[in-house]
């Protein structure tokens, strides 16, 4: 016989803890809870229980927190893409400030100066220039739904939308998605609406049959709008009725790609999307603040880029700014993508040497610093930790500046070795995990004094949080 999971009765909820999940103290015991506000007094069904930890979902509220919101999506509580829409951004601001200093603090364990207010956007909503949807033969069935059927058989039925939280098969029907500006919507119900009429084949992810897989929609502050469909197999003459009804349907398509997936996985980046409509690719533009033409960025549908184009210019705003360029320096751009930062900073610089793991992020980088006449700026593809030899900083240049801007990970070790090696006198890191940039000051700290801290929020109504520390040679 299953065990059933233990009930905590009317907890008071009073933090929130990292991955923005709430937390209270029960006993000395800490629980983490989803779903929660602090505030909320709840009862939290526990899926583990340790003896000094556990974790839950509140499945009853007795109160609700003054500081609560009503979320603006009909898609919220089903959907985990914006799990804060029932804080007030003002608040959520305020938990991602704490976490930033919680994390540097205990994890860093270094000298502080005092933390900046937390940046945080202008547009809350709407602000992502690129989503990815999933098509599906089994749409997610709400409990309420369930509960109407009673003991009636449900027929499955297909949908668009995006991954139920870990529910790897089943797929949220999503209507209006909130966190992307037009036609992202037109685009999504056009084609679900023409594929059912059509009776299209939406794809089974267990059995890894089905003709539609995956949307893919990119829009430029520009005005450029990027689309890529990918199939599971090719059949040319139904793929050209379906685009030539989506861009009569959607006249502001610019670009219009499709890519052939047979592939038991999603990601297209072994893959080659082709043309049927427009150049191929989309043009953004980010502006330096600096009084300069802002920078162009060719984004194909394989690109790398800031998903908040304008959070993104005062992300790279930042950064430049803590860089102290005068002109003079020999810039090292570690994990480098595209080349953004980067170029972004290269007015300012003698030299810019960029290094990225991923070969196709380095050739978009090089056609990018040409797109902006840009020739002081070299690219390299390869892991950093292979590339950034003692060899290599001698043949390009001691590095005057390091701008590192590593995955979620963090740096290798083996790279904090480096730069602590090389001893370039400014380091600035910018992070979208605190928690790992801690760690790797704690490393830095050998030589290194931390002399600034700048978080900047990227994604409003997320616990994500990216930040932006600046470093000196002791």
């Amino acid at each position: 016989m299953k065990k059933k999971k233990p009930l905590l009765q009317k907890v008071t909820v009073e933090d929130y803890a990292a991955e923005g999940k709430a937390l209270s103290k029960l006993d000395g015991k800490v629980i983490f809870i989803e779903g929660a506000v602090p505030g909320d007094v709840v009862d939290v069904q526990l899926s583990k229980s340790k003896k000094e930890w556990g974790e839950g979902k509140a499945i009853h509220f007795h109160s609700l927190s003054p500081d609560r919101v009503t979320p603006f999506c009909d898609h919220f509580g089903v959907c985990g893409g914006c799990k804060w829409q029932m804080l007030p951004y003002e608040k959520q601001l305020q938990y991602k400030q704490n976490e930033v200093a919680q994390n540097l603090r205990r994890i860093g364990k270094v000298e502080l100066p005092p933390i900046q207010p937390i940046l945080g956007c202008t547009e809350t909503a709407r602000y992502r220039n690129k989503l990815e949807f999933t098509f599906s033969n089994r749409r997610y069935l709400l409990p309420n739904e369930i509960a109407a059927a009673r003991d009636t058989e449900i027929e499955q039925e297909s949908a668009l939308g995006f991954h139920v939280p870990r529910l790897f098969d089943k797929v949220i029907d999503i209507t209006t998605c909130h966190l992307m500006a037009e036609p992202v919507n037109a685009i999504k119900n056009t084609i679900r609406d023409y594929a059912k009429e059509h009776n299209l084949a939406f794809y089974d992810i267990r059995f890894h049959t089905g003709w539609l897989r995956t949307l893919i929609v990119r829009v430029a502050t520009t005005g450029e709008v990027m689309v890529n469909v990918c199939f599971g197999y090719d059949d040319e003459a139904e793929r050209i009725r379906l685009f030539d009804h989506l861009l009569k349907k959607v006249p502001g398509i610019t670009t219009l790609l499709y890519t052939i997936n047979p592939k038991k996985n999603d990601t297209i980046y072994d893959l080659e999307p082709k043309a049927y409509f427009g150049k191929g690719y989309i043009i953004e533009t980010l502006s330096t603040g600096s009084g300069a033409q802002p920078l162009k960025f060719k984004i194909g549908p394989k690109s790398f880029f800031q998903t908040n184009t304008r959070q993104g210019e005062r992300l790279y705003q930042v950064t430049r700014e803590l860089a102290n360029l005068t002109g003079n320096e020999t810039v090292y751009d570690l994990y480098c993508g595209t080349g953004s930062i980067g170029l972004f900073v290269s007015d300012k610089a003698k030299k810019i040497i960029g290094v990225e793991t991923v070969a196709e992020a380095i050739a978009d980088a090089k056609e990018n610093a040409a797109l902006n006449n840009i020739e002081h700026a070299q690219f390299f593809a390869g892991d950093v930790i292979d590339v950034c030899t003692s060899e290599f900083f001698e043949q390009h240049g001691k590095p005057d500046v390091v701008i590192t801007d590593p995955p979620r990970a963090g740096m290798h070790e083996k790279l904090v070795r480096k730069i602590l090696e090389t001893s370039a006198p400014l380091v600035v890191y910018v992070s979208c995990n605190p928690a790992t940039q801690a760690r790797d000051l704690n490393l830095l700290n050998e030589k290194y004094e931390v002399t600034y801290v700048q978080p900047v929020d990227m994604f409003p109504h997320t616990h994500h949080i990216e930040n932006v520390v600046q470093l000196k040679l002791r």
